[in-house]
């Protein structure tokens, strides 16, 4: 799999794009979900869209991959182990995104920062601080679909397997909503 065309037929395939009325966890609704579980079901799909990050990542340099829960686990996994690396994951806490069971980012080390779906970029943003809490050093994000249509800033290379670009809605301001659609909260 080489292009992002192959790569959003793949999601097409798999039923991971879905049409409705969606309660997504950033707050926002939108008329098209990305169910990332039906992709995340499929280990050899997986494993190809998680290569392309890692062969983007590569000549850069990390020394470990962190994801946020609880999609971005299996592609941290499946990154590190394209690279040879660490994967290792950030849980919520009270201060965001903390690495626990024993997980930690060493100082200095380099770290890719992945996950599954990215809407607004919150959690990513979370795993960021964590990292830099630990004084590590971010040195890329890569994420299966990017959703925002390649509008999030993180100050960082960002590489995603699909772009997509979704549109959302505040919940009061959602003409699906308006239309009395029913509401999947996802």
């Amino acid at each position: 799999m080489t292009s992002e065309n192959e790569s959003a037929a793949l999601l097409r395939d798999v039923g991971a794009l879905m049409d409705g009325h969606f309660g997504l966890s950033s707050g926002r609704h939108s008329p098209v979900y990305v169910e990332k579980f039906r992709l995340l079901e499929h280990p050899t799909h997986t494993e190809r869209l998680c290569r392309l990050i890692a062969d983007r990542f590569q000549d850069d340099g990390p020394d470990v991959v962190a994801a946020p829960t609880t999609g971005g686990i299996i592609v941290s996994y499946e990154v590190a182990r394209a690279l040879g690396l660490r994967g290792i994951f950030a849980e919520r806490s009270d201060h965001g995104r903390a690495f626990q069971r024993g997980f930690q980012v060493r100082p200095g080390e380099r770290t890719l920062i992945v996950d599954d779906v990215l809407t607004t970029g919150g959690s990513v943003r979370e795993v960021i601080e964590a990292v830099c809490r630990a004084d590590g050093h971010p040195i890329g994000v890569g994420v299966l679909v990017d959703r925002s249509g390649g509008r999030t800033d993180f100050g960082l290379p960002l590489f995603a397997c699909v772009v997509l670009d979704l549109p959302t809605y505040e919940e009061g301001a959602c003409p699906l909503c308006d239309a009395r659609a029913p509401l999947t909260v996802t």
